[in-house]
């Protein structure tokens, strides 16, 4: 596990994108020997001119503004224990946001800050998801947007077609992360408790009219993932 960042650090990341209205998204690298992995953060309209982060990353201040005139960043979700590692300086940096994490993953991201709810009011057009067969310790949302629904999910999809340098191309092949979307072979080994209640959700998100597309934590966007995710389900159970 990386160091946790006290200080709002910025390191490499591509363009802050909006891929639907009231939906950004930004890629960040993680810094390793021989290259880097890329992360993934995903910010969320909200009612009353606010906003949610998923998966929090560090960006210059007129990449933050554009996420302000979004909306002010109120929820900081924190999808898992093993995405804390920018939650200190944006909770400093956004001091009234509420951090958000799954009960499972509650002492984890409690070292390194204070966890607010797990049950966040995020409007009627996003859902909060605790996904099923993960020990109540990795969130999702389901968003709902003019043009369609997207689902943005952390760990239980990678996508790492194109990893940045020699070191993280083996990491992800090792680890499953890619080079095509599947549910990772580090995630089945080590956190996955129920694959059969994993499967059923990957089954029900697929029969969500409209969805357009699956955001991951660590990877590519899928655009039409409903066959995707069937596949995914059918390869788990």
């Amino acid at each position: 596990m990386a160091k946790l960042h006290d200080d709002w650090e910025v390191l490499p990341h591509g363009p802050l994108r909006e891929v639907a209205p009231g939906l950004m998204t930004v890629v960040g690298q993680i810094p390793m020997p021989l290259g880097n992995f890329p992360r993934r953060m995903t910010v969320v309209a909200l009612p009353r001119k606010r906003t949610a982060i998923f998966s929090p990353i560090p960006l210059p201040d007129a990449e933050m503004a554009r996420i302000q005139a979004l909306g002010t960043p109120s929820f900081i979700i924190v999808p898992n224990g093993g995405h804390r590692l920018d939650s200190r300086p944006f909770k400093a940096r956004y001091p009234k946001a509420k951090v958000v994490a799954a009960p499972g993953a509650k002492a984890q991201v409690d070292e390194a800050v204070r966890v607010d709810t797990s049950t966040p009011d995020l409007g009627k057009d996003v859902d909060l998801v605790s996904v099923p067969g993960m020990g109540d310790a990795e969130l999702a949302l389901v968003v709902r947007h003019d043009g369609g629904t997207t689902l943005v999910v952390n760990d239980i999809v990678g996508n790492v077609s194109q990893p940045q340098g020699i070191g993280a191309r083996i990491m992800a092949r090792l680890t499953g992360f890619g080079p095509r979307p599947a549910v990772p072979r580090l995630l089945r080994m080590r956190y996955v408790k129920d694959e059969a209640a994993l499967a059923a959700q990957l089954r029900d998100w697929s029969e969500i009219p409209g969805l357009i597309r699956l955001i991951p934590s660590h990877g590519e966007i899928i655009d039409r993932p409903a066959a995707t995710l069937r596949r995914l389900a059918d390869n788990l159970a």
